[in-house]
């Protein structure tokens, strides 16, 4: 099997308050674009579509461009910035840190398929 798709058209883009993510649906894999503005926050931009108080999916990912804060309902933080590579599982909250745009990449097929999608709500 060989399939090949460009970033510069993905197969859908979600729209949210501050940010917006772009998928590309592939046979076996799914992947995310994520841009947030400054003043992004999780629990203020993606909470009201999700229905839950933080943010419950799992991601794999990659910081291309940007600083993002992450903190966990357990208490724990980090802030990750260009070129880390991070794992965050469900239960945590994020904000975009300084000026600059974020721009992040997901492997985890979930948050291409269902993040801030409506029809998700309450699952997320």
């Amino acid at each position: 099997m060989l399939e090949v798709k460009t970033l510069d058209k993905p197969d859908e883009r979600r729209d949210f308050p501050r940010g917006h993510l772009e998928a590309v649906h592939m046979t076996e894999l799914d992947f995310a674009v994520a841009t947030f503005e400054p003043g992004w926050r999780w629990t203020e931009s993606v909470a009201p579509i999700a229905g839950t108080a933080t943010c419950q999916m799992h991601h794999y990912c990659c910081m291309v461009q940007g600083r993002l804060h992450i903190l966990m309902d357990d208490g724990g933080e980090t802030e990750v910035g260009p070129g880390d590579v991070f794992v965050v599982s469900p239960g945590h909250d994020a904000w975009v840190v300084g000026d600059e745009q974020v721009v992040v990449y997901d492997f985890e097929g979930q948050t291409a398929k269902e993040y801030a999608k409506q029809e998700y709500a309450k699952q997320e």
